[in-house]
């Protein structure tokens, strides 16, 4: 790697857990069809779905596919293939289940055994044609042939696999995946590590290795943030940033409890969070009758009044001379 400008870091994940198994660093300049079957015969992946990018070409791990029956491989073809025109990919014939997005698919057997699925995300596409509207309005140059042409491609992305699949499996998978891209972009960077120069190849192969730590552990906080609903409601930053105003006395011993006087300056809300994370044991408040309490002196009896209103007097003559 010595002397390369950039490197490449690949990633093998279990999509079950959408948790990080092995990572491996390559020189930038390094042809990508052959990492990709480097990686595989150096970490012994022998069972899962490589799912890559566009482009990639399949020939280039025809020889670990066959020595291995269980590892199997999903990847985007691009829109210009001309499998898409010639087997009808954008005749979309079922609706995507297993998303709340609002999505098409279409799903065709091959000659040679293999399989193409395609896709149409109708956000996407209405926010592609938007897009390129803008554009063209920016530039004040509008390419009427080119807009038509296309216009029935935008929100579409095909897949070519050896496996014979469920259309809301493919579309999970693919979601899955780019989850965890957004995961090793944005998220391992949010465990507070220093940005360290480094030169050798020894330093620059343990600075990714650190990173891989801390890009397994995010997903495992990230897992069991989702599994409490916490990110329903708030982002994964918002949740680290509140956590990181929990502060403990370091002489606290024993089980965190919430409210135990051995929080510093902790608010209400951040309990909540460290109970549904199960960071602290909530405390048994007794329950109470709203009101002032009752005095412990008694009352001294006083006959009550009649309900009602007090009765008209009437007065005699008789009693008149006593006035």
């Amino acid at each position: 790697m010595k002397g390369c400008k950039d490197v490449s870091v690949l990633y093998a994940y279990d999509i079950e857990d959408m948790e990080p198994l092995c990572a491996e660093v390559f020189p930038g300049n390094h042809i990508d069809a052959s990492s990709f079957s480097t990686f595989i015969r150096d970490n012994s992946i022998r069972k899962g779905i490589i799912i890559a990018d566009k482009g990639f070409p399949v020939s280039s791990i025809a020889e670990d596919l066959k020595s291995c029956p269980d590892l199997h491989y999903m990847i985007p073809v691009k829109r210009i293939d001309r499998r898409i025109r010639e087997n009808h990919m954008l005749d979309f014939d079922q609706i995507v289940t297993g998303t709340d997005k609002n999505v098409v698919g279409k799903k065709v057997m091959l000659k040679d055994g293999k399989y193409l699925y395609s896709f149409r995300d109708a956000y996407l596409a209405g926010k592609e044609e938007s897009s390129l509207i803008s554009r063209s309005r920016r530039k004040e140059d509008f390419d009427s042939k080119g807009y038509l042409s296309h216009r029935d491609m935008y929100g579409v992305i095909v897949f070519e696999s050896d496996l014979d699949m469920a259309l809301d499996k493919v579309y999970t998978n693919y979601e899955d995946r780019w989850l965890l891209e957004l995961l090793f972009a944005q998220y391992k960077g949010e465990e507070g590590l220093d940005i360290t120069g480094v030169q050798s190849d020894f330093s620059l192969i343990g600075a990714e290795f650190v990173n891989f730590i801390a890009t397994l552990i995010t997903s495992r906080m990230v897992k069991k943030a989702g599994q409490a609903k916490l990110l329903d409601t708030m982002s994964y930053g918002d949740l680290m940033e509140d956590l990181a105003s929990a502060w403990r006395y370091t002489d606290a011993q024993g089980v965190p409890k919430s409210y135990d006087r051995k929080w510093v300056h902790t608010l209400p809300s951040v309990f909540e969070l460290l109970e549904k994370l199960g960071l602290s044991e909530p405390i048994e408040k007794k329950q109470t009758k709203r009101g002032r309490p009752k005095s412990a002196v008694p009352k001294p009896e006083i006959p009550k009044r009649p309900r009602g209103r007090p009765r008209k007097m009437t007065f005699t003559k008789a009693d008149d001379t006593h006035l």
